[in-house]
């Protein structure tokens, strides 16, 4: 079975940087990601509306291009996580961690018996379809899931510190938008109320040997949270990079014309 280098480098010290993909699940969408430097690509299925049918197809793209796979699953519910690291997701986002309990329970969907839960299909696309031991199947598959909790709640603020001190939560992932929204402040990212708690994310997961990760929209927001410590960020969004690469175009060449 292949291995993450994206939790390796992690656990490393190193930084790893990609793209989430919220619109665009195209045969050519995780080529494209790789071929512009990505070293994984997030795949959304909160807000996208994408099936796991089609998800199995982008998952199967990155099979061979060393671009490693990820999914932001709708919710905290088994069958979501179950079924997407099956598909051979390398990476779990869960939405909404608010509590130390449901951080567990995340992990437990993570992991063969006896360290979770999950269920056994195995020569299946998670394993490459290859026959093998089963006990080094599931070590490896154990060792390689990266499982990402995503605090963007006020509650999940004040309990951050539980959540990143699970054993088996790999990265505290810091969701901005939906931050600001419970905090009663929507879309206000230079609240200090708002950055107090971009701050406490941020020290939870040193101070647990976690990882701090976000979604940054533009160059700015890259090189501002890189400097507040995050070492896990996808660069912007699918749509929406090319959209705005289109408007700077459309823009550049109306202005040419008058």
């Amino acid at each position: 079975m292949k291995s993450n280098p994206v939790k390796t480098g992690l656990a490393a010290g190193k930084h790893a940087f990609g793209t989430m993909v919220f619109e665009f699940f195209t045969p050519g969408m995780s080529q494209i990601a790789k071929a512009a430097g990505a070293e994984f690509i997030l795949f959304d299925m909160e807000h996208s509306g994408v099936t796991i049918e089609t998800l199995k197809g982008q998952i199967a793209a990155c099979r061979g291009i060393g671009l490693v796979p990820m999914v932001r699953v709708p919710a905290l519910q088994y069958h979501f996580i179950a079924r997407c690291l099956d598909m051979g997701a390398m990476g779990i986002m869960v939405p909404m961690v608010e509590s130390a309990a449901q951080a567990r329970e995340i992990v437990s969907a993570t992991r063969y018996p006896p360290a979770g839960r999950r269920g056994a299909a195995f020569s299946m696309a998670h394993d490459d379809y290859e026959a093998g031991s089963l006990p080094d199947k599931m070590a490896t598959a154990n060792a390689r899931t990266l499982v990402i909790a995503l605090v963007e709640t006020a509650d999940g603020v004040a309990a951050v510190d539980d959540i990143a001190a699970v054993d088996g939560i790999d990265v505290v992932w810091m969701g901005h938008f939906d931050l600001t929204n419970f905090m009663g402040i929507p879309g206000q990212f230079e609240n200090p109320a708002y950055l107090k708690a971009v701050d406490k994310i941020v020290q939870a997961a040193k101070q647990n040997g976690k990882i701090a990760g976000m979604m940054a929209a533009d160059e700015n927001w890259a090189r501002d949270y890189l400097a507040k410590g995050f070492r896990i960020i996808a660069y912007g969004v699918d749509h929406l990079l090319l959209q705005r690469a289109l408007s700077q175009g459309l823009s550049h060449m109306r202005a040419i014309v008058g």
